[in-house]
């Protein structure tokens, strides 16, 4: 399995994905989803399964990745930008933005993409997809760690898509 984006060239993240870009929620947090294509995807695969995490943010976090996008039972192989705010044939659940540090935003304004706003420079994002084996029963607004059990005993493959991207 292949995953790629046409908003990552030469290695960064396009603009238009984080706090340089234009599009925002009521409480500052970039909404303008990055697009992706799964390719060469596993025999038997019925869904698939994302997470957006920046691991850059540890040290300014003081102890967690920044979950930027959660998404599941996406049962097509592209999504197109800015489709977390658009489509409605996949579950999401929520990003960091709803924790403290985040600003506590509620659950529902962060269950969907929360693009890229590096507070120390240069950061590197993963989007991690999965193909998984079923559809997952689980609710819109779940939890990153209920997305890992439900996961668990049906990824039949997975890859890891890098990105960079800086405020400055």
């Amino acid at each position: 399995m292949r995953v790629t984006s046409s908003g990552i060239i030469d290695g960064m993240i396009e603009d238009k994905y984080g706090c340089k870009g234009a599009h925002f929620n009521k409480n500052g947090m970039p909404t303008y989803s990055l697009p992706f294509e799964i390719r060469d995807k596993p025999e038997n695969t019925k869904s698939f399964a994302l997470i957006l995490e920046d691991k850059d943010a540890f040290p300014v976090t003081k102890g967690f990745s920044w979950i930027h996008w959660t998404a599941a039972n996406i049962q097509r192989t592209e999504l197109k930008e800015n489709e977390s705010q658009t489509a409605e044939d996949f579950i999401q659940g929520v990003n960091s933005w709803m924790s403290v540090q985040g600003g506590n935003q509620s659950a529902e304004e962060s269950s969907f993409y929360g693009g890229m706003d590096p507070p120390n420079g240069m950061h590197t994002y993963e989007l991690h997809v999965f193909a998984l084996d079923t559809l997952l029963d689980i609710k819109p607004g779940f939890m990153l760690n209920e997305l890992w059990w439900k996961m668990e005993g049906h990824i039949l493959a997975n890859y890891t898509l890098k990105g960079k991207y800086s405020n400055r």
